[in-house]
């Protein structure tokens, strides 16, 4: 998926480390790839320069990132875990890190982080909607159907339309794919929510690129 595209500027990172040879800024922005493979490899090249503790624990989750997307879930955590050393509040690295706990298969390892990320930033659609998933998969359907709804409150037009298509994939949803809650979507959530299995996020790539 996802929401988990750090909102972090390879240009400011770039900036923020005084003068920067022309290697370490193409690293700096191969960091902030769409390509998760050339994200990774930016990364680590990044890190291997001198850097301020903001930049690093940036390159850090980035690289973070990049891991979970392609299945490396331990590795992943262990950068999440650099990363949050140096800057501890950081609510986007927390609902990461709480995600790839999900997706590893751990999800109460990551209830504290989601928490925590909630607490610093109540209006985050993506880490509703992670919480939703954790609460989901330990098999609290009501608490799920809660925040996925809060997702959609506050992940706007681009959170509807990715349940609008993962539902539809699920052949729960038959209604538009406008970005527009609407009650079928709510009802096609609460039956999804009673099935673990039931992911209301797209799987398929073709129907994601069309709400990217």
């Amino acid at each position: 998926m996802r929401r988990l595209f750090i909102a972090f500027a390879a240009a400011g990172l770039i900036a923020g480390s005084g003068a920067v040879q022309p290697v370490a800024a193409a690293s700096a922005l191969d960091c902030f790839s769409n390509d998760m493979e050339l994200r990774i490899r930016g990364c680590t090249e990044l890190l291997k320069s001198p850097l301020g503790p903001e930049e690093k624990a940036q390159a850090y989750a980035s690289r973070a990132l990049g891991l979970s997307i392609k299945g490396w879930y331990a590795e992943s955590v262990q950068d999440y875990d650099r990363s949050l050393a140096i800057v501890p509040n950081s609510a986007v690295t927390l609902n990461n890190r709480a995600w790839a706990y999900y997706r590893w298969g751990k999800p109460t390892e990551g209830r504290d982080d989601i928490e925590k990320s909630l607490r610093l930033d109540p209006t985050s659609g993506a880490s509703y909607d992670t919480r939703a998933h954790i609460a989901q998969a330990l098999g609290d359907p009501t608490s799920a159907l809660v925040d996925y709804k809060r997702a959609i409150t506050f992940g706007g037009e681009r959170m509807t339309k990715m349940y609008q298509c993962g539902l539809t994939e699920h052949r729960l949803y038959k209604g538009p794919m406008d970005g527009v809650p609407n009650p079928e979507l709510y009802e096609a959530l609460s039956q999804c929510v009673q099935d673990t299995a039931c992911d209301p996020l797209p799987a398929d790539e073709e129907c994601r690129h069309g709400v990217s």
